[in-house]
């Protein structure tokens, strides 16, 4: 690697290093910058809202407000399962340009950690070699020799996504 690539990539490590609430999809393991949560919940009835895309489960009702609820395993395309005990909701602030801050609910197997990822493990996202949609990847993190994807989740959500929620106003 050429060492204008090596300080791209430990720029971009050093702006990524930080505190990171990971949690598990599958047998996969994530995570999300914790500036960005707001509070994990557990499983609660959701109330579901016609004609949403079948990634946004719908809404619930939190100490008065009512936050949109994201389902990541079927965002990501991952296999339905039954909730589970650890089953819970990921309460989160996002922030796109030209928009109001809003905070969403995203369903996640289970959390496992709030865990400090210095800058030595964490790598920019791999090139895939095809055209495929990483944006939503931050980067990668080796955490005890488990590697864990982290997060954009204001990606994630993206533009689209937003759109339909604000049609439900």
């Amino acid at each position: 690697m050429s060492s204008q690539a090596e300080m791209t990539t430990g720029s971009v490590s050093q702006q990524l290093a930080g505190k990171y609430l990971t949690f598990k999809l599958q047998n996969e393991s994530y995570g999300i910058a914790v500036l960005k949560i707001r509070e994990i919940i557990q499983m609660q009835s959701i109330t579901l809202v016609p004609q949403m895309p079948a990634f946004i489960k719908g809404v619930i009702n939190l100490r008065g407000k009512i936050i949109p609820v994201i389902d990541l395993r079927i965002k990501f395309g991952l296999d339905q399962v039954a909730d589970t005990e650890r089953t819970c909701i990921i309460v989160v602030q996002v922030n796109l340009v030209g928009r109001p801050a809003l905070q969403m609910g995203l369903i996640v197997d289970a959390v496992e950690e709030v865990t400090n990822l210095a800058a030595a493990d964490i790598e920019g996202t791999p090139d895939f070699g095809a055209k495929l949609d990483t944006e939503y990847i931050m980067g990668m993190a080796k955490v005890k020799g488990v590697v864990k994807t982290l997060l954009d989740i204001d990606r994630i959500v993206g533009a689209d996504t937003m759109q339909t929620l604000e049609s439900m106003r």
